[in-house]
Order: C-alpha cells, then structure tokens, then sequence
C-alpha cells in the first residue's frame, strides 16, 4: 500500500484518549510531556490532531472556547505541535488554517513564540501584546501582606466565577470549576469580606504555574503570589503581562527571574474583552 500523502491525512476531533500521544509528541519536540495540562485541555476544550500512519500523532494543537457555548466570545489557540519528523511541509498551517475556518466569526487568541509567530501573521494574526514568562523560588521579604489572603472553599466558587468573567471579558465557568481538582492550591484575596482577587498554583513538572492571577491591583497580585509561594517548596513559574510594570519588577525583586518572552496575537479583534489591568497572569498561554 502506498504512504497517503501529509495533505491527504485528515483532521480529527481528538480526546482524552489521545492523551498519552499528545505527550508522545510534546516529547518528540523535546518540550516537557506535560500530560497534566494535557488533559486539563482536552478536557475543557477542543482538541485537533492528524494521526500519522506509522503511530501516533503528525500534529495537534488545543482551542479552548468563552463565553456562550453556540457563540463564543473568544478562543484561545494553544499547543500547537508537528512531529520532527513532518516539520516544514505544511502541516501546522493546514492545522491552524483548519481552526481558524472552523471558529468562523469567534475572535483568536494565542500566545505566540519566535518560531511560530511568521505562521501566525500569515494566516492574519497580529501582535497585541506580550507576556514575560519568570521562574524561580518566590523569597518573601520579612514585611506583613498588604492585603489578606486565604485558601478558597466551596462556598467562594460564585464570587470566583463572578469576578472571573468580569475581569476576563467572557464566561470561564469550564475552566474555573475544573480548578480544585487541577490545581494544588486556590486561594481569594479579600477586603471587608469582599472578594478582591484569586489564583491558583497548579503542578507542572518541578514547578508550580501560578494561574490564573486575577487581581485588583499590583499589591493583591503579590501577595496572592506570595501566599501561594509560602504553601509550596517547588519554583514557581507564571506568565505576567507586560504592562504589569510594577508587578514584574516586585517579583523579580522577590527571587523570581525573566526566562522567555511570547507573543500575545489575536485574529478578528484588536483587543481581547475584559479588563487588563486586573488580569495579571493566563491560566496557562496554552488557553490564554
């Protein structure tokens, strides 16, 4: 029989049972198997993959979809992977032209690295902004929090969700109530029994992602990041905007150093809704 073409090879739905190949293939990559957040992805959204003939996966990638469910607000583009062996024949743009077919008129988002970006202008994305991954052990600095921080418990979830959509612009309800059993830590910030912000450490690897951070200000950021850091003996890794100046600089003041810098694009909008300035770090740039 003779091997079908890439071009001929067609794009599926994938699912939790294709877990271990997206794994497989984050590794053939050489990125980190990540199979905690790939699950967490499957799960919460959709996924799209090629399945190569010889096993396994050509490519993948991951959209997860806010706000209402027959017409989304937005849709974060994410895990976008080819095989080593099928890379630079056309592949991620077959996928990625798929996925922006396939939202119609849903706005994109996608947090983009040097390799991928002169894809992504191809296919129309433009840079919107960026984001500064940091890793590193958080050392506290001695002085009491300026604001009050607790663990969050079931009875927060709909001041959580409340403040998560007023913030992020779209419903996140799929994501944020998946947070208790993906992360290890939730916790709230509060001001005279008021909910003023939150964010989660999740595991990944020898780190704890620190997202989403949903804060009021720069000072209920830090210490939400600082309450998470004394709660865990792992680094932690989180993905901050830019335009969080003041944020950056305390945390890097605190222990935490710069590693890489993406890309935010977008397709069909300007701007992602919501309001910046109290979103501080994306649950992962895999779903924006």
């Amino acid at each position: 029989m003779p091997t079908p073409s890439l071009a001929s090879l067609p794009i599926r739905r994938l699912t939790l049972r294709d877990l271990t190949a997206c794994a497989d293939l984050s590794a053939d990559r050489g990125w980190p198997r990540e199979e905690h957040k790939w699950g967490f992805l499957l799960a919460s959204g959709k996924g799209y993959g090629i399945d190569d003939p010889d096993g396994g996966l050509v490519a993948a990638c991951v959209v997860t979809e806010y706000g209402p469910r027959e017409r989304p607000a937005l849709a974060a583009v994410g895990m976008v992977l080819v095989a080593a062996r099928h890379a630079r024949r056309g592949v991620g743009r077959r996928l990625m032209r798929h996925v922006v077919e396939a939202s119609d008129t849903t706005p994109l988002t996608l947090h983009a690295t040097p390799l991928g970006r002169p894809l992504y202008e191809e296919l129309g994305f433009k840079v919107t902004g960026r984001a500064e991954m940091l890793r590193g052990r958080f050392v506290p600095t001695g002085a009491l929090p300026e604001v009050a921080t607790r663990a969050a418990t079931a009875g927060d979830l709909p001041a959580i969700l409340r403040l998560d959509e007023e913030v992020f612009g779209a419903d996140r309800t799929h994501i944020v109530t998946r947070l208790p059993a993906f992360a290890d830590q939730l916790r709230v910030a509060e001001e005279n029994g008021r909910l003023i912000g939150y964010a989660a450490a999740w595991p990944n690897m020898d780190t704890h992602v620190v997202g989403p951070l949903i804060a009021r200000d720069t000072a209920t950021a830090e210490a939400l990041l600082a309450s998470l850091a004394a709660r865990t003996d792992r680094p932690l890794r989180t993905d901050i905007d830019v335009r969080h100046e003041e944020l950056l600089d305390r945390v890097k003041e605190h222990g935490l150093a710069s590693v890489m810098s993406s890309a935010v694009m977008t397709y069909g909008t300007t701007e992602p809704p919501g309001d910046w300035s109290r979103r501080f770090a994306p649950v992962t740039v895999a779903a924006a």
